[in-house]
């Protein structure tokens, strides 16, 4: 396995939607996936779309960590989930503080979908769907945004709220 580059926002790949993955099974797809989790694994991060590292696929990979579960949440190991749907259930909101690989420093809170549906395929090409909520639904919804080409800076709606890491977490 290799740790990919993460493509830094105002790059032309992370503006673009992202074009269907066509073959789970080909052998770029499955080295891809394993590269991706590798480097999400070293980042410390909660999720990653291969539009950051220069691959512009609807396929992304995330995982839930202990530390970011909520109530009624648990603890999700790293999956995957290729050419997504995510659709809201229902229209409430939360509010969730998140960051970004490939806009490192800064963080902002963001409104997101409390509930959401996701349908698409896992790494050996299965459908998997569910509903997600809480942390588990606010990191579909930010990877899912990649695949379209939106950073969450795009998503702000108070700039009160959006500074440096450091500042924003005191």
């Amino acid at each position: 396995m290799a740790l990919l580059k993460i493509a830094r926002m105002g790059n032309p790949v992370l503006h673009k939607v992202a074009e269907p993955v066509s073959d789970v099974h080909s052998s770029e797809i499955q080295r891809l996936i394993r590269d991706m989790l590798e480097t999400m694994e070293d980042a410390h991060g909660a999720g990653l779309a291969a539009p950051q590292v220069y691959q512009s696929l609807r396929l992304f990979v995330y995982h839930v960590p202990e530390s970011r579960v909520g109530d009624s949440e648990q603890a999700l190991t790293p999956r995957v989930l290729i050419n997504p749907h995510i659709s809201p259930v229902g229209n409430e909101q939360m509010i969730c503080s998140e960051g970004c690989l490939s806009i490192p420093g800064l963080r902002a809170d963001i409104p997101r979908y409390k509930k959401v549906h996701y349908r698409g395929l896992n790494a050996t090409g299965d459908v998997v769907e569910g509903e997600a909520e809480g942390f588990h639904a606010n990191v579909l919804q930010h990877e899912n945004d990649h695949l379209d080409g939106i950073l969450y800076p795009q998503r702000i709606t108070d700039f009160n709220r959006f500074g440096f890491s450091e500042e924003f977490l005191r």
